[in-house]
């Protein structure tokens, strides 16, 4: 079950940065009413994938496996930095972008 911890991270992270794209690329005649709830489910997705990276840690801490934490910890992250970041920047742009087009 561990072994599925940093492919899920990395699905979940791809989900909160399609999410916002797929938001942002829609055809200009659709309803645009659900772009809250797809905005949060790519901060959710974004959370849950950065809250594995945590779970795997503990895991590498609790085996004791050593040079894997000082091996992987600095990407993991710069990468988890990257995740966050660019999720909430897409998400700031879709709620600019949609504030005032809300269906009525």
């Amino acid at each position: 079950m561990i072994t599925w911890l940093n492919p899920a991270s990395l699905v979940l992270g791809l989900i909160a940065w399609i999410l916002p794209v797929v938001n942002l690329m829609r055809d200009k005649k659709h309803d645009h009413s659900n772009w809250a709830t797809l905005s949060i489910i790519s901060i959710s997705a974004c959370a849950i994938s950065l809250w594995l990276q945590i779970i795997y840690g503990y895991f590498l801490v609790k085996i004791e496996d050593w040079s894997a934490l000082m091996d992987t910890r600095g990407a993991v992250a710069f990468v988890s930095a990257v995740l966050l970041i660019v999720t909430v920047i897409l998400n700031a742009i879709t709620l600019f972008v949609y504030r005032d087009r809300t269906a009525k």
